[in-house]
C-alpha cells in the first residue's frame, strides 16, 4: 500500500508563491513509477497540473502553469513538491498528489493513477 500526504497550502496573494509537498509512505512505495499532481475547483472535473517520472525525474505540465510551477522529488525521502510562483485566482482549488504504480500510464489522466492524498486547499486573492 501506498500512503500520500500532502502540505503547503493555504492563502495567497496574486503573484504571490507556496509549495507544495507530497509524502509518500507505507510498504510499496518502492513499486511508484510515476507521481503527479491534480487540482480541483468544486462543480468541475480534477484537472492535470504536473507529473513526473520518479526514477528519471522527467516532468509534465499542463499549459496552465508551464513557465510558473516546478515539479522536483527526493528519492531519499520519498517525497515530491510543486512549487508555484506567480499564482493567480484561477490557481485557486483543490491541489492534490497521485502516484501509480503502471509504467504505461498517462500522466495527464487521473483515472490511471491508483493512490491519492487527501488534497490540501490552495486560495489565491486578487
Amino acid at each position: 500500500q501506498v500512503q500520500l500526504v500532502e502540505s503547503g497550502g493555504g492563502l495567497v496573494q496574486a503573484g504571490g508563491s507556496l509549495r507544495l509537498s507530497c509524502a509518500a509512505s507505507g510498504g510499496s512505495t518502492f513499486m511508484i513509477r510515476a507521481m503527479g499532481w491534480f487540482r480541483q475547483d468544486p462543480g468541475k472535473e480534477r484537472e492535470f497540473v504536473s507529473g513526473m517520472d520518479w526514477k528519471a525525474g522527467t516532468s509534465y505540465y499542463a499549459d496552465s502553469v508551464k513557465g510558473r510551477f516546478t515539479i522536483s522529488r527526493d528519492n531519499a525521502k520519498n517525497t515530491m513538491y510543486l512549487q508555484m510562483d506567480s499564482l493567480k485566482r484561477e490557481d485557486t482549488a483543490v491541489y492534490y498528489c497521485a502516484a501509480t504504480r503502471y509504467y504505461d500510464a498517462d500522466y495527464y489522466r487521473a483515472s490511471d493513477y491508483g493512490y491519492w492524498g487527501q488534497g490540501t486547499q490552495v486560495t489565491v486573492s486578487s
